[in-house]
């Protein structure tokens, strides 16, 4: 792959994916062309064929669009500039002045708009090893006065009207990533998020596709802004039958305002293709986190499994039972212990405490060594909850320090679980949570940090008044790294409610997310699949629940909630001094079971498999191909007679494999004659070449609802 650069085009080609920008220098910059390879096509032949001819009731000259379609040039599409001074200059006009290549991979297309003293920088990359596509876009303000900067995107792109499917993401707390499928319109389909953190209702993503894609076939486009603030995502299509994707940044009234020289910077907007369905899309986007933006110094440790406090205990915190469940959870193969929230001032609940960073001494009179040295010498790592954006009004920190949080001038508080936003914004805000932070982790063996945030930010201000969600979020970067800085080796877990901060951005500074705070096995079945459109699963927090779901009141099998977990980071999230004997036995079996294919679940390539409503079904192919695991969830009965035939993918068609069903252990038929019982499948299997189990299936057993199995085939010797 390679960038080439001509008098008036720049272009990308890698793999199956080509970008072509028209960006003559004195023009406006614009997007000709993003979807499959091109290889024998002219930019200036694309370009010519994109003619559109004039038609009644419209300019007499084509307005062409541009990557953000300001509105100085007339273009009818939605505006992704917006800006003014004073009222006045508000129509911006930018033409090329440079091009420079940074890389192979990067460009960067400098414009100027003269008549309003604006520069515009469009940073643009292709990642060789993955095809993903970066728009990121700087606004210098090389005027005198003031520029009140209302809306920037990071691109509008256009989009082919082949791409005519359109995939959100909506959701709610404890059900996030929930896929929407928007019938064809003409219009638009807006998200906006104003609630401080990246949402739980509104994951900043799109999916776009051609009538006919799937998982495993036809063209689709993937978006997400890597951003963990407040977010614009549209679809447009206007009636002339184009269409814009616009992604960036929302912003409050009066949020960013440059003064001279003053340079504001959109958040990432990544964008990939596939010839090969949604799953192609996946494929690209995980491998794109994996190498351009997680930390690279945890990419090749085996993900431990965790066992975290917060359902077994809540607030009631005693260092004798927290023993007590960490030679349980060491038991059963646990291999790092998370001590969640309660540990730390007067927080004897949700009411009081938080910003009070320091060990509570009346639950921990000899302070949390002595808990840390048994989980180790339990041969466990040990972690630890912090929440360290938030105070509660009941707390030391608060009675301190009133003037330390957003707020909108007297305006009341919004009420959100019993505390407030922090101003990060603010150096001595920052430096005290850093402090507390590095003190412990400074003075105790602790490996991991569980980094919470539980509210929306309702009124973001500064004590000045101005709105500041672009700057906290940024001012959130900071204080991450500066405490990895720190640190090196900690990991950081983000954790907002669940998901409600999971996003490209976050994970620049952290480790993992944690999914969802349901750990119903079937609320995760589906929260797991839609997160999985943009997240590989080592990084995916996924635990076994409590038999009964303390959120749904579901009461599941442990079959169920161990399969459900396998493939995540897995981990537990229940008080393993009340599980049977026996629970605890098949619990044990599945964890074990799970190192066994950890690496396979983690640096395999994912795929999800389109069935009927009552199955989710899911598979995960070594990158050699030798190797598959494929989880089958019956989510409900069916109204067939029997279930349909299970069709694997990404094998070798011409290899034999044997295949198996490894969970449940022991796996017992309904009924007799079965094809586990003919193919000896709970046993030792059954030799098949791949592109039968590709092309032709195998019949799924008859199973109960709520009933989850795994398969395995291994390249037969």
């Amino acid at each position: 792959m390679a960038i080439k650069v001509t008098e008036d085009y720049v272009r990308f080609d890698a793999g199956d994916t080509s970008l072509i920008l028209a960006c003559a220098i004195g023009e406006r910059p614009r997007i000709v062309y993003l979807g499959g390879r091109l290889f024998a096509s002219h930019p200036a032949e694309i370009d010519l064929i994109h003619t559109r001819q004039h038609a009644h009731g419209s300019a007499d000259v084509e307005i062409a669009p541009s990557i953000l379609n300001e509105l100085g040039a007339g273009v009818v599409a939605k505006a992704g500039f917006l800006v003014h001074r004073n009222g006045d200059e508000w129509y911006s006009f930018f033409s090329v002045t440079a091009i420079e290549c940074l890389s192979e991979e990067e460009v960067v297309i400098t414009c100027l708009d003269h008549h309003t003293n604006i520069e515009v920088k469009h940073t643009i990359s292709m990642m060789v090893d993955n095809e993903v596509i970066t728009f990121q876009t700087s606004v210098q303000n090389v005027g005198r006065s003031m520029l009140n900067l209302q809306s920037c995107m990071a691109a509008c792109v256009p989009i082919g009207p082949q791409f005519d499917q359109t995939i959100g993401f909506s959701g709610r707390w404890a059900g996030e990533f929930k896929l929407q499928h928007i019938p064809k319109f003409i219009g638009s389909y807006v998200r906006e998020n104003k609630k401080g953190r990246t949402s739980h209702d509104a994951f900043p993503a799109i999916i776009l596709g051609t009538a006919e894609a799937d998982e495993n076939s036809g063209q689709a486009l993937g978006f997400h802004l890597g951003w963990s603030g407040n977010s614009h995502i549209e679809v447009e299509r206007l009636s002339d039958g184009r269409a814009f994707v616009h992604m960036g940044e929302y912003l409050f009234p009066g949020e960013v305002l440059l003064g001279a020289e003053e340079i504001y910077q959109t958040p990432i907007l990544y964008v990939g293709y596939s010839g090969d369905g949604f799953n192609g899309l996946s494929h690209k986007f995980h491998n794109a986190l994996k190498s351009k933006v997680l930390d690279d110094r945890k990419q090749n440790k085996p993900r431990p499994i965790h066992y975290n406090t917060w359902e077994a205990v809540y607030f009631d915190h005693s260092p004798q039972k927290l023993m007590e469940l960490a030679q349980r959870a060491a038991d059963v193969g646990a291999e790092r212990f998370v001590l969640d929230d309660g540990w730390f001032g007067g927080r004897r609940n949700d009411q009081t405490g938080l910003g009070d960073w320091w060990i509570a001494a009346e639950v921990y009179p000899e302070g949390l060594k002595p808990l840390i040295d048994h989980v180790n010498a339990l041969g466990m790592e040990f972690g630890i909850w912090f929440e360290p954006e938030m105070v509660n009004p009941d707390s030391e920190l608060y009675r301190k320090h009133p003037d330390w949080i957003l707020s909108a001038g007297d305006l009341e508080q919004v009420p959100f679980r019993n505390q407030y936003a922090l101003d990060l914004t603010r150096s001595d805000v920052c430096d005290y949570l850093f402090g507390c932070i590095d003190d412990l982790l400074s003075h105790h063996n602790i490996s991991y940090i569980k980094w919470d945030m539980n509210r929306d930010v309702h009124h973001p201000g500064h004590a000045a008044g101005r709105a500041v969600t672009s700057k906290q979020t940024k001012a959130l970067y900071s204080l991450l790294e500066r405490i990895r800085n720190a640190h090196p080796d900690i990991e950081i877990e983000s954790c907002s409610s669940g998901g409600g901060r999971a996003d490209y951005g976050i994970l620049n500074h952290s480790d993992r997310i944690w999914t969802s705070d349901s750990n119903d096995a079937l609320d995760r079945q589906h929260i797991q699949r839609g997160a999985s459109y943009f997240f590989p699963l080592s990084i995916m927090g996924a635990h076994v629940g409590p038999e009964v779901c303390h959120i749904t009141g579901r009461k599941l099998s442990m079959e169920l909630r161990v399969a459900t977990a396998f493939l995540g980071h897995m981990g537990m999230e229940m008080n393993l001094l009340d599980e049977t004997p026996e629970n605890l036995k098949i619990l044990k079996l599945g964890i074990s079971l799970h190192k066994q294919y950890r690496r396979l679940i983690h640096q395999g390539d994912f795929y999800r498999l389109d069935t009927p409503d009552f199955v989710n079904a899911v598979c995960v192919v070594s990158k050699d191909k030798e190797q598959a695991l494929l989880s089958w969830c019956n989510m409900t009965g069916h109204s067939e007679t029997l279930p349909p035939r299970i069709f694997f993918t990404g094998l070798k068609p011409d290899k034999l494999y044997r295949l198996r069903i490894i969970w449940p252990v022991g796996l017992q038929s309904i009924t007799s004659p079965s094809i586990i019982d003919v193919m000896d499948l709970a046993g030792m299997g059954e030799l098949v070449m791949g592109e039968a189990l590709m092309k032709i299936g195998v019949q799924a057993p008859l199973l109960h609802p709520e009933t989850c199995i795994i398969y395995h085939v291994q390249l037969d010797d």
